[in-house]
């Protein structure tokens, strides 16, 4: 069997409404959770948007979307993912009608992608709950907040038909886990939170995830709806039985999210995670029955590293990562902001995840984050000399192909920042990951300009044979 991309393969890039768009306060926009995040998940949460917050104005994607889309359109791409933001279509998101203003603008964004035959796929809830929904209601702590997170999946589904067909519910649905404010809208302090209301909010967007599943295709029988989650290999540090348990319970912990949105069911092992953790589930009636119903059609997810597991961590040195901290695993290289490079591990994951459920899979994010230095092009412009960059996307894209060679079905691929944005974990400009260069400073300053790296023609160059030039 030779090892190739399949025909119909969606390559292209992603972003997402808050760390791009700006314009936090235009159009009738409400206020979102994001733009009381000034730095990120390490920084405290402020009680009105700050000027230092680099997301506000972002890299002003509003206004200059022509442009960017333009530039996806110069590399080749299939598909754009990028997210709606949830308060420019319901500025407090318990509204009773929607945002006009809002609804128009991805009309226009849509159509500007569909000019150049790129398909969108949607997150309906990307990190930017609106604000007033975490004040007012502890976010998804409060199963009222189901009923407002369909009315806005409706408005969208019947809005765009037509315009989009594949769509995701949540971004990194499992990060509610570790970081309940940013993905779960949770006001209250993580301190003061207990387990059970951690997997309570969860099943409250499990419940809403089906509640969208079961009416986009009701809408639009052609829509495909996905789960999105943090992606995640968990190697034990050693083969000693009690390292290869601490990995398996890791797998546990990630799995649960999956596993439910894909089987539309809890898993077997949830009783004795629950008897661990001292988890109380309310589970209402009719909760059962609408999670079997409203299944994902594909997983999605974002990966940029394994974690390294260890029974007893304190022996060993952490490694940071992508909403997560585990131990070094000596065997791997790291990127300048400490995670993991691990291409091998995002192959496992793919058949590790198609063997499981026997459905479509999608790579969400993908990409690294890294320091890049502008320089003159010798033409009269700027780019990057990003090898490094490109040998992390090659050493993926490679694994992507090994894992469909091995049977996984893999539809699409979006290499995340595929211009540079803002950081969702720190907040700042310079943890760079895009293939275009976008002229702005962790202090606010800069002109915005877009300039084409080394790593923009070369995956120009792959999306163009198809993946079948990776060199």
């Amino acid at each position: 069997m030779e090892e190739r991309f399949p025909d119909q393969f969606l390559w292209g890039g992603a972003i997402a409404a808050n760390q791009c768009e700006g314009a936090y306060d235009l159009d009738g926009k409400g206020l979102s959770i994001q733009d009381v995040m000034p730095h990120g998940i390490w920084g405290p949460i402020t009680e009105k948007p700050e000027a230092e917050n680099l997301k506000l104005k972002g890299i002003d994607f509003y206004h200059r979307y022509p442009e960017d889309i333009a530039l996806f359109a110069e590399m080749g791409f299939k598909v754009l993912r990028l997210s709606i933001a949830w308060s420019r279509i319901f500025p407090n998101g318990d509204d009773e009608e929607p945002n006009e203003a809002g609804l128009a603008y991805y009309d226009k964004v849509f159509d500007e992608c569909r000019k150049y035959g790129i398909e969108p796929m949607v997150t309906l809830s990307h990190y930017e709950t609106p604000l007033h929904l975490s004040l007012e209601y502890d976010g998804w702590r409060d199963r009222r907040l189901i009923g407002f997170f369909e009315r806005y999946a409706r408005t969208v589904f019947e809005r765009y038909k037509g315009k989009v067909h594949y769509w995701l519910t949540f971004n990194e649905i499992n990060s509610i886990r570790v970081y309940p404010f940013m993905g779960g809208a949770i006001h209250t302090p993580k301190d003061q939170l207990t387990a059970s209301d951690l997997y309570q909010a969860a099943h409250h967007e499990f419940l809403a995830s089906a509640l969208a599943e079961k009416a986009a295709h009701e809408i639009d029988p052609e829509n495909k709806v996905g789960c999105m989650v943090l992606g995640m290999i968990n190697d034990p540090r050693t083969c000693a039985p009690e390292d290869l348990l601490a990995a398996m319970d890791q797998d546990h912990l990630y799995l649960f999210f999956t596993d439910v949105m894909m089987r539309g069911a809890y898993p077997s092992y949830t009783k004795a995670l629950f008897e661990k953790l001292n988890v109380s589930l309310n589970m209402e009636p009719g909760d059962a029955e609408l999670l079997k119903e409203g299944t994902a059609d594909f997983l999605s997810f974002s990966y940029y590293m394994s974690r390294c597991v260890a029974a007893d961590p304190s022996k060993y040195d952490s490694a940071a990562g992508n909403l997560t901290v585990s131990v070094r695993n000596p065997y791997l290289k790291q990127s300048q902001w400490g995670w993991a490079i691990d291409p091998a591990g995002l192959e496992q994951y793919c058949v590790r995840m198609y063997e499981r459920y026997q459905k479509p899979l999608f790579i969400a994010e993908n990409g690294l984050g890294a320091e890049d230095v502008l320089i003159p092009d010798g033409k009269g412009s700027y780019t990057v000399e990003d090898d490094y960059r490109i040998d992390y996307l090659r050493n993926h894209l490679k694994a992507v192909r090994n894992a469909i060679h091995q049977g996984a079905e893999i539809f699409g691929y979006t290499a995340w920042g595929c211009i540079d944005l803002v950081s969702a974990s720190t907040a700042e400009m310079r943890k760079r990951y895009g293939m275009i260069y976008v002229d702005r400073n962790d202090d606010g300053t800069g002109t915005l300009n877009r300039y084409r790296k080394k790593s923009f023609y070369w995956y120009r160059d792959v999306i163009a044979s198809n993946g079948s030039d990776l060199s």
